[in-house]
């Protein structure tokens, strides 16, 4: 077989390993989802504030806390950690 179909191949197997949660050996975390809304609440700011402090856009943050859109990937992995220690992260990216 060709070296396109061989590289293919593997990509192919590696996403279907990644779906199942199993890359070689290595657990995938699966963040859990957040109340947006809750935790904007929680630190006490407007919509304004949250989006730019964390480095969100406003119109995703009002999609988020609407249900419109739910956030995935990196930006639901900075939510859950701004939920528990949000003075972290602000101290991070001071």
């Amino acid at each position: 077989m060709s070296k396109a179909f061989d590289s293919i191949k593997q990509g192919l197997q590696e996403a279907i390993a990644h779906a199942r949660g199993n890359e070689g050996g290595v657990r995938v975390h699966r963040p859990r989802t957040v109340d947006v809304k809750a935790v904007r609440a929680k630190v006490g700011m407007t919509q304004e504030q949250f989006a730019a402090r964390f480095g969100f856009s406003t119109a995703t943050l009002r999609h988020w806390e609407r249900g419109d859109r739910t956030p995935r990937g990196p930006a639901l992995v900075l939510l859950n950690v701004i939920e528990r220690n949000p003075v972290a992260v602000m101290d991070a990216l001071a």
